[in-house]
């Protein structure tokens, strides 16, 4: 299974991505410039977290028409794996690969501390290694994560089991107070209705060893590549 990690500038978490892939997974990864206007090669593409271009403009705004965009888009109408992280989500909703969008955080300010995730959908690509509504302790880092849809977006989210990461507290409660930044149902990731593009606002790259102090992250990759041995039977 071969990943790569789109580089775009103002990009600062490509990096965590590609050594946290390489160490949790052992498979072959490469940055991927965002100038590419190709994509071929690849199993898995990852948008990582950042502020590409420097969110001047609108978080992910900017780079949703950087060339390397428009191949993404077809690799993921075509069934291909793609993951979002923080801004790479903002950048997936700004592509219309994913619905909604993300704006300030209620509080108006950048927050960076763990938060903890119930995973509201284990039959993803990205979650079948996770049990079902197992809770997972991972950072977030943004200032402008608060998830909005409309109310008939959120319904067919909710029903068609696209939401997969939910803000909670410890216990797993979806709570107010366990919400960070204002998310609409608590939402914490999405996938889109085929299942095999997902956003997510918290970085699992930044837990994904034990010299961080958490391995929790480590479930979003291994289950990648679980789903793809299985694909690949």
């Amino acid at each position: 299974m071969k990943f790569g990690v789109v580089v775009f500038p103002g990009s600062n978490c490509d990096a965590d991505c590609l050594h946290a892939i390489k160490t949790v997974t052992g498979q072959p990864v490469e940055y991927i410039w965002h100038k590419s206007g190709s994509v071929d090669g690849f199993d898995c593409i990852v948008l990582p977290g950042g502020f590409s271009y420097g969110d001047y403009l609108r978080c992910g705004a900017i780079a949703r028409f950087s060339p390397v965009m428009t191949p993404i888009i077809k690799f993921a109408q075509k069934g291909g794996l793609v993951v979002g992280i923080c801004n790479g989500f903002q950048i997936l909703t700004e592509a219309g690969l994913l619905p909604g969008a993300l704006h300030r955080n209620n509080n108006l300010k950048f927050i960076c501390k763990d938060s903890f995730l119930r995973v509201e959908n284990n039959q993803t690509p990205f979650t079948c290694q996770a049990g079902a509504r197992a809770v997972i302790k991972v950072p977030i880092a943004h200032g402008e994560g608060n998830y909005y849809a409309d109310q008939e977006t959120l319904n067919a989210l909710e029903e068609n089991g696209q939401v997969v990461f939910r803000y909670c507290d410890a216990n797993g409660e979806i709570t107010p107070a366990a919400n960070p930044n204002g998310s609409v149902n608590n939402i914490a990731g999405i996938c889109n209705k085929q299942g095999n593009v997902l956003g997510m606002m918290p970085h699992p790259e930044r837990c994904a060893e034990a010299v961080l102090g958490n391995t929790d992250g480590q479930v979003i990759f291994k289950s990648l590549l679980e789903y793809w041995q299985r694909r690949c039977g």
